[in-house]
C-alpha cells in the first residue's frame, strides 16, 4: 500500500475569488501529489504566477510559481492509501501527461459552467477538479465522485484522511514539528 496526496487550496486571486464565491466553498482548486512532500503534485492551472489566462497541465511546488507568489495561499493536505496498483496507473497517467504536456489545455469555458451545472467535455481539456477525478478514476478510485466536480467534492472520497490544514507555506515545517514528538 502506498499513500496519495489531494491537497485543496485558496489562493485568493481573481479566479479563485470568482470560484469559492460560486461553489460557496472554502477552496477553490486541487492538486494531487505522490509525496509526503508535496514535491510531486500536479493540477491543471497558472502555467505563469502572473498571468490567469496562461494555464495547463502544472508541476506545482510549494516553493515557486503561483504558490511562491501567494504566500498566503490556505491549503487542507488529506492522504489516501492506495494499492500499489493503483499507484502504478496514477504514476502512469501523471507521467504521460507530463511527457505530451503541449496537447492539453485548460477548460476555462469548462470551469464556467460548472457553476450553472453543465458540464464540458473536450477531449485534452481540463480545469483542476476534471484532472484529479481523471487520474483516480482512470486508477479505479472514486467511482463515487460527482459527474461535474468541484474541488470540496474530494473530501467525500471514501478512505480520504486529513493530514494538514493551515498556510501552505508552513506544510513542511509542521510536519517536521509533528514527527519529532
Amino acid at each position: 500500500m502506498k499513500r496519495i496526496y489531494i491537497v485543496l487550496t485558496y489562493t485568493g486571486t481573481i479566479i479563485s475569488k470568482i470560484v469559492k464565491f460560486y461553489t460557496r466553498k472554502t477552496y477553490s482548486h486541487v492538486s494531487i501529489a505522490l509525496d509526503k512532500n508535496l514535491e510531486d503534485m500536479y493540477s491543471f492551472g497558472r502555467l505563469r504566477p502572473y498571468n490567469a489566462f496562461i494555464a495547463g497541465f502544472v508541476h506545482e511546488r510549494m516553493d515557486s510559481g503561483t504558490f511562491k507568489r501567494f504566500k498566503e495561499t490556505k491549503a487542507i493536505v488529506f492522504w489516501l492509501e492506495v494499492t500499489d496498483e493503483q499507484y502504478d496507473k496514477i504514476e502512469k497517467t501523471i507521467g504521460y501527461m507530463k511527457l505530451h504536456k503541449e496537447k492539453y489545455k485548460f477548460n476555462l469555458i469548462g470551469l464556467f459552467l460548472v457553476s450553472i451545472h453543465i458540464k464540458r467535455i473536450k477531449k485534452y481539456s481540463f480545469y483542476c477538479a476534471e484532472f484529479v477525478k481523471y487520474v483516480l478514476q482512470n486508477a479505479g478510485i472514486g467511482k463515487n465522485l460527482p459527474k461535474i466536480i468541484k474541488p470540496e467534492d474530494f473530501k467525500q472520497l471514501e478512505g480520504i484522511n486529513i493530514e494538514y490544514e493551515g498556510l501552505l507555506r508552513c506544510y513542511n515545517e509542521n510536519k517536521i514539528m509533528l514527527e519529532k514528538y
